[in-house]
């Protein structure tokens, strides 16, 4: 009877156990789950016991051995001060006792870069992993794990990596009272009020999930800055969120709001060439790195969507950043200044604002500047050209700035993978100076707008998981390709049965495109809602500001549809290399993902598919609906496959963005058949509701767009 009551007590105690640690999503791509027992046993004999110094890097990078093992194999692998026997795992830098005798090939890798290698030391087959400093080791960590997590063997190790790109920093649109700018997935993780005092155990986890993708920078604070976020009262509270960053290679930046000498302390201009203003930012500047020694830097939006800026002083760009990049080089601080400016007064094509006001400063800027280009030159669309920045200013350093939160695709609820808009741009060949030179080339390092919220599963929904780890692989390596990432993250998250993987990584790998054609096919963009961006409005033509307008994107008329970006319109495409603006110009050579962006076309302009361009789109939009039903009905063959919460998450949010995805596109096809009067193609379904009855549905909740 004894044997049978624990019997029962162990079941039920496993019972609870499983509904306790039921799949939420918070574990994110390390959630180090038991391996199948054919490969836990030859894990086992590579992984017995560890050495490791006692750094805080080194601490953090044997902790995470730890817990991967313990998670994945079972079992707790002993540290030790030596090899013991085989299977050790030497963690190590250059200068360690048991790795610098092997002689290994550490140099070339740099400060971040690592080595895994199997060797022998003392007679034992050990795994070593090493690097110059404490984060390659750490970075080393995480890929060795990574093969256990994707089944991949531990023998015959050889393997070695460094980032290609130096900066590769996250920017959260987070304010001081917790609210996102364009953010789905909840409140600011930054829980202000709090600290410096509690210093909540959410904030490692969140730095060990961006160490393990190499990210290496947050800035903490909204590009729509608040000046408070400098007074020591709140620096004492960022210097509480690097403390705890630190160990994981992560510096902390802030936005810095261009007038803050004014607001914080009483001067009467903020002018760039003011020697008070100058000395203000010195001593501002200076008071940040006592407090915070290894801060990284600052980030400026300035003169855009109505942040203050140099322009109100009559001086550039390059004057204004420049003053503030002055203020942090003694430090070793970096200035990112933001490239996304465009003005109501200025009447020509939005598209051209950025490179014409900045493009004529390439060489200006101090060497510890960083431009930061959005990858497109509108903002964020789900698709647009890369911008034509990139390749046009050679003598100054630029780093790429993507959007991870879909701020324009659909917000959490819609699966959107964007691995594959960032291979797009990456790719794009900017034919500056020569063939060759895409952007992936010419780019310093990758800011990403963060998608991380209070939310259980970070990021507003399970998929959207996804693009933070992209992200973070991309701006590690921008040569990368989207389907392996995808692969690993899929294999990371969802478990290795090719039966699962193989049908997710299908699904991330179309969902872009299918946004792109119930949303903005052929190259339309900017055709959503005023202010939140949520859901179509490409009638909307009564904003303040022209550019604000769809209308000012599509142009729609009796006769076609699109910007005219050539010779006869805002001859837009001369801004790029010769040989693209040749490509972009012409209508019969354009890549049709681009074609109305570039031209206004008539409404029986011939696609490449013979069809009208009318038919084309009405094709595209449907397009894009049947591939988010396509979508379900992959999904919903997994049931079963898949841990039920996250799984009936997913089931609901697919079947939220298949009705939206049918929204767009009858609003889409309402307005536009009510400008072309055209008639729908054959076996194409009228819209449910007459144009009247979508332009009264209004959102005024939606999230992200402030209160």
């Amino acid at each position: 009877m004894r044997q049978v009551l624990a019997f029962i007590l162990f079941l039920l105690g496993a019972a609870l156990a499983g509904g306790a640690r039921a799949e939420t999503g918070y574990d994110l791509w390390l959630r180090y789950q038991p391996v199948e027992a054919q490969w836990r046993e030859r894990y086992a004999a590579r992984v017995t016991h560890f050495t490791a110094a006692d750094g805080p890097t080194m601490l953090a990078a044997a902790g995470e051995l730890r817990r991967g093992v313990a998670g994945m194999l079972g079992y707790d692998p002993a540290r030790r001060e030596a090899v013991t026997g085989d299977g050790a795992v030497v963690l190590g830098t250059a200068t360690s006792p048991l790795i610098a005798p092997l002689g290994l090939p550490l140099t070339r890798l740099g400060a971040e870069g690592y080595l895994i290698r199997s060797a022998v030391i003392q007679g034992k087959r050990v795994t070593v992993i090493a690097g110059n400093e404490e984060v390659g080791v750490l970075y080393g960590v995480f890929r060795f794990l990574k093969l256990i997590q994707t089944r991949q063997p531990l023998d015959g190790l050889d393997i070695s990596d460094a980032p290609k790109l130096r900066v590769r920093v996250l920017n959260h649109w987070d304010n001081l009272d917790r609210y996102v700018e364009r953010g789905y997935a909840g409140q600011s993780i930054w829980d202000w009020q709090k600290l410096p005092g509690h210093k909540d155990p959410r904030y490692t986890d969140y730095a060990r999930a961006n160490a393990s993708i190499g990210i290496n920078g947050t800035v903490l604070t909204n590009v729509n800055a608040n000046a408070d976020v400098l007074r020591p009262e709140w620096l004492a509270k960022v210097k509480a969120l690097a403390e705890v960053f630190r160990p994981y290679g992560i510096k902390v930046y802030l936005t810095a709001r261009f007038s803050a000498p004014i607001e914080l302390s009483g001067l009467k201009t903020a002018d760039p060439l003011d020697p008070q203003v100058a000395h203000w930012w010195k001593a501002k500047v200076d008071e940040i790195y006592r407090v915070i020694p290894d801060f990284g830097g600052l980030l400026v939006k300035a003169n855009s969507e109505g942040q203050p800026g140099p322009s109100d002083y009559k001086r550039t760009h390059a004057e204004g950043a420049n003053m503030l990049a002055d203020a942090l080089a003694p430090h070793g601080g970096t200035l990112m200044w933001r490239a996304f400016v465009y003005a109501a007064e200025n009447p020509d094509d939005r598209h051209k604002q950025a490179y014409a006001e900045f493009q004529p400063l390439d060489g200006k800027f101090r060497d510890n500047v960083l431009v930061q280009v959005k990858n497109g030159a509108i903002d964020f669309q789900p698709r647009e050209p890369f911008h034509p920045l990139f390749g046009a200013m050679p003598k100054t350093p630029l780093l790429m700035e993507v959007q991870i939160t879909k701020e324009y695709l659909g917000f959490a609820t819609h699966l959107a993978y964007l691995g594959p808009m960032w291979e797009e741009a990456l790719q794009a060949d900017t034919y500056r100076p020569r063939k060759g030179m895409t952007v992936a080339k010419v780019i310093r390092g990758v800011a990403g707008v963060a998608n991380i919220g209070s939310d259980m599963n970070w990021s507003g929904s399970q998929f959207d998981q996804a693009n933070w780890y992209a992200f973070g692989r991309f701006a590690w390596d921008p040569e990368a390709k989207a389907e392996p990432i995808a692969k690993d993250w899929a294999a990371m998250t969802w478990g290795n049965d090719p039966a699962v993987t193989g049908p997710i990584v299908a699904m991330m790998m179309a969902s872009r495109e299918a946004v792109v054609d119930y949303m903005t096919p052929l190259g339309l963009g900017h055709l959503m809602a005023t202010g939140h961006h949520y859901g179509p409005g490409p009638w909307v033509s009564d904003l303040a500001r022209p550019e604000w307008n769809p209308v000012y994107y599509h142009k729609a008329d009796a006769g076609g549809i699109g910007f005219d970006r050539t010779a006869t319109g805002t001859n837009a495409a001369a801004q790029y290399a010769p040989e693209v603006a040749a490509n972009f110009a012409d209508r019969k050579r354009v890549p049709e993902r681009f074609l109305l962006w570039f031209h206004h076309l008539p409404w029986t302009y011939r696609a490449r598919s013979g069809r009208t361009l009318w038919d084309e789109l009405i094709v595209r939009y449907d397009r894009g609906v049947d591939a988010v039903t396509g979508m379900e009905a992959s999904w919903k063959a997994l049931e079963g496959k898949v841990d039920p919460r996250r799984w009936a998450e997913v089931r609901d949010f697919l079947a939220i963005q298949r009705d939206e995805a049918g929204w767009w596109r009858d609003a889409s096809i309402a307005y536009f058949q009510s400008v072309s009067k055209r008639p729908l193609p054959a076996g194409h379904a009228a819209p449910a509701h007459e144009l009247d009855w979508y332009k009264a549905i209004q959102t005024p909740y939606a999230p992200g767009n402030g209160k």
